[in-house]
């Protein structure tokens, strides 16, 4: 199990790789600043995207992530 100084780590490379250091900066401090319940806002997130999309989009995923140690 991967420590919680690990996970932020990676998390904000992840974002920084992907948004940019502002970008990733100011999303972090959007779900600082507004009251957020990720739960939700996760099962939302996908409430109209057909099952067999999802399954096909998520295999794709998972065979192009690199092997995890």
């Amino acid at each position: 199990m991967r420590s919680n100084a690990v996970i932020k780590d990676e998390g904000m490379r992840v974002l920084a790789e992907q948004l940019g250091l502002v970008d990733a900066e100011r999303f972090i401090a959007l779900l600082r600043r507004e009251p957020f319940d990720y739960t939700e806002w996760r099962r939302d997130l996908y409430k109209d995207t057909p099952l067999k999309e999802f399954l096909e989009k998520a295999n794709e995923l998972q065979a192009s992530a690199s092997p995890r140690e």
